[in-house]
């Protein structure tokens, strides 16, 4: 018994593919390393606007809770 396709056809690959594309693995030069200093720099700095940016969220929020408080027990 025959499961599956029933037309046994061979499957081509395209031979037109550019020569032009990268290769998986390219020779990568050792001049462009990175700094991880300078990598934590950034992560602190981005942390820190983060943090700024919460801490002014939460203090409006409790703020606007106080004031609505202060209205309704009026």
């Amino acid at each position: 018994m025959n499961k599956g396709f029933t037309d046994n056809s061979s499957i081509e690959t395209p031979n037109d593919i550019n020569m032009t594309e990268k290769p998986l693995k390219s020779k990568v030069s050792r001049q462009n390393r990175v700094d991880i200093n300078v990598l934590k720099s950034k992560l602190q700095e981005t942390e820190s606007k983060e943090l700024k940016k919460n801490i002014y969220v939460l203090s409006t929020l409790i703020l606007a809770l106080g004031a609505l408080g202060i209205y309704l027990s009026l």
